[in-house]
């Protein structure tokens, strides 16, 4: 049942991100073709003002087909009527007339020569595929000249339309967060609120409401607690408590390594926090997150760090232990989540968020397109190098949980 809910966790932070996508497209004027939660061949699909909802057969990420993401290019043509073509020969006039256009920049005169390729189409003896592929390749081109395309929209209404899915995550898990800290997971005491099963400090015979006053016979404070136990890298604590009025000694007791983080198995009691506080804590925190996140990527080149890079499998696997733990425990690593996917898709690769803004910022300042070729490239390169990254975490994964 926990794995349940992890994957239902997930998908609703992928609809988040793809939800911002979509309504700022709407906003900007550029409205959207597709909203899909899932990839490849639909298993339910419906059609609404224009725009196709649907559930995709592959449940990996979800996307928003915003028209004309790329200026249309003669080559265009050639993958998507390239068949028919070749079927159907008198397909070639009205074709080569369509690529004459794109190859002298008149986007706009394509949209006055696609009604005779598609009455040639209409007319002409296809094969099922090729049809589908001439139809298919038609329709994009006629988004891609369109008004709405992405492609000739202002600089700042591409950027709002791409910036608004690590946006839409990233407010998710600060109002998350802020939630968390006003209903008693704020400022940690020194009061131990829960003792896991199964943990060192069940072992050791810690309880439910003992305070934690001393680490090693040094005084220690509630922030400083985890801390002091992560420092130890599994070498044996004593731990100085205080329980019903008298102070006791508890250990020697090691740490175990759990989510990459030297722990004891205990929760410490919250303290309810105002709005106010809440929020600056929320702030504060997605702070800390982000500039860890930012190191661990910078630090992907040492072999050591490359082993905590996750997949969605381990996303899973720390959502449900969560789950498990409880609803507190969960929604946190949900916001935790959330904040690390909006920075992932904020990498300045194609086909990430980050490398849309990146191009969109560049052509801005250039004032026309960058070629298609080059696109091509860079996308193909960011690609690599997020399928690298994928594989990474898949193998680091499959090798936690065999242990």
């Amino acid at each position: 049942m926990s794995i349940l809910v992890a994957i239902l966790g997930l998908t609703f932070l992928i609809l988040v991100h793809e939800g911002g996508h979509f309504l700022t497209a709407l906003a900007v004027g550029m409205r959207p073709r597709k909203f899909y939660l899932g990839f490849g061949p639909p298993v339910v699909k419906t059609t609404r003002g224009g725009v196709e909802y649907g559930i995709g057969s592959i449940p990996l990420g979800g996307y928003v087909k915003i028209p004309g993401m790329h200026r249309p290019a003669a080559s265009d043509l050639d993958v998507h009527l390239g068949r028919a073509v070749r079927e159907a020969p008198e397909l070639v006039g009205p074709v080569q007339r369509v690529k004459r256009r794109l190859e002298a920049d008149d986007v706009d005169g394509v949209s006055d020569e696609l009604p005779a390729v598609r009455a040639a189409l209409a007319e002409a003896s296809l094969s099922p595929e090729a049809s589908k592929a001439a139809t298919r390749g038609l329709q994009d081109l006629s988004d891609g000249v369109g008004l709405d395309a992405y492609w000739r929209q202002r600089t700042w209404k591409r950027v709002a339309a791409i910036l608004a899915g690590p946006a839409a995550n990233t407010i998710f898990a600060m109002v998350l967060f802020a939630v968390i800290f006003m209903i008693g997971y704020g400022k940690a005491t020194a009061t131990i609120d829960e003792v896991l099963p199964g943990k060192p400090a069940a072992a050791a015979g810690l309880r439910q409401d003992d305070r934690i006053v001393a680490i090693d016979g040094r005084p220690v404070k509630a922030s400083e607690i985890p801390s002091r136990i992560q420092a130890s890298g599994g070498k044996p604590l004593r731990l100085t408590i205080v329980r019903h009025g008298n102070r006791l000694s508890i250990g020697p007791v090691r740490a175990r390594k759990d989510a990459g983080a030297y722990r004891l198995g205990f929760r410490l009691r919250g303290r309810r926090l105002s709005a106010g506080e809440a929020s600056w804590e929320s702030v504060r925190l997605t702070g800390v997150v982000t500039k860890q996140v930012a190191v661990s990527l910078v630090n992907l080149v040492h072999k050591k760090d490359r082993k905590e890079i996750g997949s969605t499998v381990g996303i899973v696997q720390a959502s449900s232990s969560a789950a498990h733990e409880g609803v507190q425990s969960y929604l946190f690593v949900l916001g935790l989540i959330s904040l690390s996917l909006a920075l992932f898709n904020l990498l300045p690769l194609l086909p990430l968020d980050g490398g849309h803004i990146a191009f969109s910022l560049i052509e801005g300042v250039r004032g026309r397109s960058v070629r298609r070729e080059i696109y091509e490239r860079v996308s193909a390169a960011g690609i690599a190098l997020v399928l690298l990254l994928f594989i990474i975490g898949l193998s680091n994964d499959i090798g936690r949980l065999g242990g």
